[in-house]
């Protein structure tokens, strides 16, 4: 592997190797050498394909850059178990769907002699899948100044596009754009199987966008409705405006109705 290919950080440790680790793994093979953890032997076939090391937490964790693809689920407790053993320097960034509240235990567990990087990629493997060039991430510096190198890395070598952001600003705008999106794509599946023939352009933008989502982990979901700290009003809003909707539509129907009967 050419290191004049690769960034300043020469080594990366990726925490959690499901479905974002590997797809992180596949776009940053050619940047650094990876090693990573996961507690299921399944990616074991994954990462020999991806050239990527499969080792204890212990050893991941002395890499120059960390990042943290786990479940917000066990977020704590991984955040726990790096701070015990990373070294100082080091880089730690998570990818989180939601920020304010893993970014909260970061600042609080991770020592002072580390920076840290919250980030959230707006985007998966689905929609990856051709790549990852002009495609959206948020970065929310929390500790240090490495987040502006970073950055630049994003932008030069990734082609993303970034967006610098804050914890809270990222978790207003993504209980609804995420939050609806996946609170719309779990409605619509439930009232399936959804026509596939006769439909509108619009309608196939829509199930395009089911699909995006659909088979994405159930922790997921999870972590956009419960642990953004701004889900919750989203939703409620979006069911009470709803349901006053159908109340509106209900009435109209009743009072032509009405008039039909000519009564």
């Amino acid at each position: 592997m050419n290191s004049k290919r690769r960034t300043q950080h020469t080594s990366l440790g990726i925490v959690g190797f499901g479905a974002f680790g590997q797809l992180a793994a596949l776009y940053l093979g050619k940047h650094f050498e990876i090693s990573a953890y996961d507690p299921s032997p399944s990616p074991a076939k994954v990462a020999l394909q991806l050239g990527v090391t499969l080792s204890p937490l212990h050893l991941v964790t002395q890499a120059d850059v960390i990042l943290i693809a786990a479940p917000v689920s066990s977020f704590e407790q991984v955040v726990s178990e790096i701070a015990r053993t990373c070294k100082p320097g080091a880089l730690i960034v998570d990818v989180g769907s939601v920020k304010v509240i893993p970014s909260e235990i970061m600042r609080r567990l991770l020592p002072n002699c580390v920076d840290i990087v919250a980030t959230h990629p707006l985007f998966g493997p689905q929609s990856a899948e051709k790549g990852v060039k002009g495609l959206k991430i948020a970065v929310c510096p929390i500790q240090g100044k490495q987040h502006a190198r970073m950055a630049a890395f994003l932008r030069k070598s990734l082609e993303l596009t970034v967006i610098m952001t804050t914890p809270e600003s990222h978790d207003k705008e993504a209980a609804v754009v995420q939050g609806l999106t996946h609170l719309i794509a779990k409605v619509l599946l439930k009232m399936g199987p959804l026509p596939t023939r006769m439909t509108t352009k619009s309608f196939d933008l829509l199930s395009e966008a089911i699909s995006m989502v659909q088979h994405d982990a159930p922790e997921v979901f999870e972590a956009i409705e419960k642990s953004n700290p701004y889900a919750g009003a989203v939703r409620r809003q979006f069911f009470d405006l709803a349901a006053s909707l159908n109340v509106d539509l209900e009435a109209t129907s009743k009072t032509a109705s009405h008039n039909d009967t000519g009564h």
